[in-house]
């Protein structure tokens, strides 16, 4: 007899706790580079357990933010080949927010979902109760799909070989406790990381015999890459914009993940369509989706995310026209490190940058501190990642004092002033932004700032 959820969940609660509290606490020295303790790994011959058949007719995955009945609605009528219940980078982890969206899990099971897969939140963050919010999502989410075979979860932010394992322990113990058959939970890692990156073969190897891909998660890549590389005097990225698919460190990252694909046997999914249409003039935001899909397909990725319903189309016919490609060739270690530190470094930022960062960033907070994780902005569909560059690259050209176009420093006064011209200096979007830019490190992640913070009012 199958034992009923809630046991479940808080049985993995309370086996899991202090390992995943210590995980957390662990200190982390890292120096950019590939780890040659874990050589051995590398350089073996080795496979992650092939990915089930239906995984090869799906071409494209919407996210949607399972708290929001209608974005739910119109994900399932535009009928993708998988629906990614996001309690990610588009979720506002708000009480009503969590308690809707299990309820929609429940909802879209009953429908029948198309092909059922979720993204809970990461380690880091914990429920209402002080738990794990990770486990109370996989919780909710294999308790809604318990009659399906098999599960799929995306597994986000991790960077070091350790939370593979732990995560793997955790979702083997879930199958135990739930009746479920082992490795009957598959995974894709995200590599939205640095480290991450880095260690790809070893996030693999950990989780081998339930992975079945890795994924691009771009903004969150250049966020983290702030986080660990900020502090070097010589390391000072430009605006978001100039951030583009075209520069040599985001041409080896996306490679990376296809070279490492292809070796291991897993599927390289490529990264979010987060353009929104023009509804009277779509074509140029389309053409501009197409051909950023076109150069994943020809890199080996063989999906991808649609950020909309009504990219579903595009992105689903650039995957399923693709042509045969043949896998990448090897390169050496030394160049592929390389590469994906040869990130763009900036002397000077216009101004107009300044303030568009500024602009991002306290809209997404007001729309996240008011209980919405996903807004779209000037074409954009905007989400905590993108409102995580924003503010990351405020604190690194603060922290740097890099000129602005007409030489004045980016100083913390004048990044005030500037704060002050586009919001409420007292409302809590500035406060949070504000808190995290001046700041003497680049502070991990913003939604644990705004949990500690009196003048803010979290979720």
């Amino acid at each position: 007899m199958t034992p009923p959820i809630p046991y479940v969940h808080l049985r993995l609660q309370a086996q899991f706790a202090v390992r995943r509290r210590a995980l957390l606490a662990r200190p982390r020295a890292w120096t950019p580079g590939f780890d040659p303790r874990s050589a051995h790994i590398r350089d073996g011959d080795w496979q992650v357990a092939p990915p089930p058949a239906e995984l090869h007719a799906r071409k494209v995955e919407v996210l949607v933010e399972p708290n929001d009945t209608g974005a739910l609605r119109a994900a399932l009528a535009a009928s993708p080949d998988a629906l990614i219940f996001d309690f990610d980078d588009t979720f506002s982890p708000t009480a009503a927010n969590v308690q809707a969206a299990y309820v929609n899990l429940r909802t879209a099971a009953r429908l029948g979902s198309p092909l059922p897969m979720t993204r809970p939140r990461p380690l880091y963050l914990e429920d209402g109760e002080g738990g794990s919010a990770s486990i109370s999502d996989l919780a909710a989410f294999v308790s809604a799909f318990a009659g399906r075979e098999t599960l799929y979860l995306y597994l986000p932010k991790l960077e070091f070989p350790d939370e593979a394992e732990f995560w793997n322990d955790l979702l083997g113990e879930t199958e135990r406790l739930s009746g479920r058959e082992p490795n009957s939970l598959r995974v894709c890692i995200q590599i939205e990381t640095l480290p991450g990156a880095f260690h790809a073969e070893e996030l693999l190897y950990g989780l081998r015999d339930r992975a079945f891909g890795l994924n691009a998660g771009r903004w969150d890549y250049v966020f983290s890459a702030v986080k660990w590389l900020g502090r070097d005097p010589g390391f000072c990225l430009p605006e978001r914009t100039a951030l583009h698919m075209g520069q040599p460190a985001m041409q080896a990252y996306e490679a990376h993940l296809a070279r490492v694909c292809a070796r291991r046997g897993a599927q390289a999914i490529g990264g979010t369509a987060a353009l929104a249409p023009d509804p009277a003039h779509p074509e140029p935001a389309l053409a501009v989706v197409r051909a950023d899909k076109e150069r994943e397909a020809a890199q080996g990725y063989v999906a991808a995310w649609a950020g909309l319903p009504e990219l579903i189309p595009t992105v689903r016919s650039v995957f399923q026209s693709r042509p045969p490609t043949s896998p990448p060739s090897p390169l050496p270690e030394a160049e592929v490190a390389a590469g994906l530190l040869a990130f763009p470094q900036a002397e000077t930022v216009p101004l107009a940058a300044v303030h568009d960062a500024i602009r991002v960033a306290c809209d997404y907070f007001r729309a996240w501190l008011g209980g919405r994780g996903v807004i779209v902005r000037a074409g954009r569909v905007e989400d905590t990642a993108t409102a995580e560059l924003a503010r990351a690259q405020l604190w690194l050209w603060v922290r740097h004092r890099l000129p602005l176009d007409h030489g004045e420093p980016l100083t913390p006064t004048l990044f005030g002033q500037l704060l002050a011209q586009q919001a409420d200096p007292q409302e809590p979007a500035a406060r949070l932004l504000r808190a995290l830019v001046l700041s003497e490190s680049c502070p991990a992640f913003f939604p644990a700032v705004a949990r500690t913070l009196d003048e803010v009012s979290p979720p």
